[in-house]
């Protein structure tokens, strides 16, 4: 990308970082507009709710993306070139422990979009599932296994219950 492209990219990009004191969640909107999309206060609350105890107070980064960096990242990091709608990226164990450092979630809007809408869920409940479910994995849960995957929904049915959204693996 030119040095003219990348200006302008950052110039028309929306990036809003504002940090709630308790856990010191940062909130990025890194896209063209913000309509329709929850207030960063929304998603921290979202965020600090799929939060463990002995993270409450953790730092890590939600960076609301478009299609073009999800797909960059997808396949720089795992060899993916497509887009995709959640990339969890967790600091080392040792480095969360000594700093309070969690990580980075980055969600695709536009891929979230279109999954909440051919799933007939609303693109806030969709979203509060997918960062619920980046946390999760910023906190070592994973689905590669049925047991870990069973563990892992059974967390996100009930956090997201206590957030007031619907199980997101039952049929619209």
């Amino acid at each position: 990308m030119s040095d003219a492209s990348k200006q302008q990219r950052s110039t028309t990009t929306d990036c809003h970082e504002d940090r709630l004191l308790a856990a010191r969640i940062a909130v990025q909107y890194a896209l063209t507009s913000r309509a329709g999309l929850p207030a960063a206060n929304t998603l921290r609350r979202w965020a600090q709710a799929a939060l463990l105890a002995q993270y409450a107070d953790a730092e890590l980064t939600i960076r609301l993306v478009d299609v073009q960096e999800i797909t960059s990242l997808n396949q720089h990091y795992r060899q993916r070139a497509q887009a995709t709608n959640v990339l969890s990226f967790p600091v080392p164990e040792a480095i969360a422990q000594q700093h309070g450092v969690l990580g980075d979630v980055l969600i695709c809007v536009t891929v979230a979009a279109q999954e909440a809408g051919q799933q007939q869920k609303t693109l806030a409940a969709h979203l509060a599932h997918l960062l619920v479910h980046g946390v999760l994995h910023l906190q070592g849960y994973d689905h590669q296994q049925d047991q870990q995957a069973d563990i892992m929904e059974a967390q996100e049915r009930r956090i997201l219950a206590a957030l007031g959204v619907a199980d997101p693996y039952t049929e619209a």
